[in-house]
């Protein structure tokens, strides 16, 4: 994993909280690409997407780290530390097929 980030002990296997990001299902909204929380297992959308709901949801729970979600990309980004890093294929399954926005 990574030597840069200091907090790889909040990193738990999750079940993922929707099939898309949860907040822009909710809404109606569209996502690009979905990160999904390794602390609780939420699903949320990434920075290019209009709702950044991943990253809202780091400022409300401070949670630390996403991993890239759709399709399972093999990386994580820890907010705190402000790093990328390699899960060494510890990855999430999808939780059944994924609707495709924009």
């Amino acid at each position: 994993m990574a030597d840069d980030c200091s907090h790889l002990d909040t990193i738990r296997p999750v079940k993922p909280s929707a099939r898309g990001c949860e907040d822009c299902l909710k809404s109606g909204m569209r996502w690009v690409h979905l990160r999904i929380c390794r602390t609780c297992g939420h699903v949320g959308c990434c920075d290019q997407s209009p709702g950044r709901h991943a990253t809202a949801h780091f400022h409300a729970t401070r949670h630390p780290i996403i991993e890239g979600y759709d399709p399972p990309e093999g990386w994580a980004w820890c907010y705190l530390d402000e790093c990328f890093f390699d899960l060494d294929g510890d990855t999430t399954p999808q939780d059944g097929p994924i609707p495709r926005y924009v």
